[in-house]
């Protein structure tokens, strides 16, 4: 497990709004524990450190509190809007092995062929994986492609053990062809009908 996503938790016993502010204000960051069928466990996290280590979709944090050690996955963050600041964090307690169900980017790679439009109609695509080997992304090549290709859920090439939760036939890129622009008002149409109104005045 990598140290960027190992974090030092401290239990917190104050809750509400002020105890919030006043945990953000000492650069840290409220965060709850919860699964496995234990009681939710409040902490707080620091800053800097998971700021850093949410940047990874999906990452599987090492939360170490009173020295012990326990692998969670960020289920809810929420943020600052204009700042970006980490503001609270919802953990929910994983094991090596366990299937957890994410959601995944969609990357599209290659170049389709000439005279088409590639149209991504969904970003993400939900996977069933284990929570220790969650993938960063699902590429989709769309090399070479016509238009009136499809790509749909049941054609992704997908890591090992990871298993997709939408339907096989939902659309996941669409190859299409460029939509005609409509022709412009000729000028000396417009002039005409602006004439014609001018002299009906």
């Amino acid at each position: 497990m990598s140290d960027d996503l190992r974090l030092e938790a401290e239990s917190r016993t104050e809750f509400g709004k002020g105890a919030a502010r006043r945990i953000r204000r000492d650069k840290k960051v409220p965060a709850v524990m919860y699964g496995h069928g234990t009681d939710p466990v409040h902490i707080t996290l620091p800053g800097h450190q998971t700021l850093l280590a949410l940047r990874t979709a999906n990452a599987v944090l090492t939360i170490v509190l009173d020295g012990k050690e326990q692998l969670a996955l960020a289920k809810q963050v929420q943020r600052d809007p204009i700042k970006g600041d980490v503001e609270h964090v919802d953990l929910v307690l994983v094991r090596k092995g366990e299937k957890v169900t994410v959601e995944v980017v969609v990357e599209v790679t290659g170049e389709a062929g000439p005279d088409s439009v590639v149209v991504v109609e969904q970003n993400h695509v939900s996977l069933e994986v284990e929570a220790t080997n969650i993938p960063e992304s699902v590429q989709v090549s769309v090399e070479g492609l016509t238009a009136g290709s499809q790509i749909t859920v049941a054609d992704l090439v997908l890591p090992a053990g990871a298993t997709p939760t939408g339907e096989p036939t939902d659309l996941v890129v669409n190859i299409t062809h460029p939509q005609a622009e409509e022709p412009a008002e000729a000028p000396e149409a417009a002039e005409g009908t602006a004439a014609a109104e001018g002299s009906a005045e």
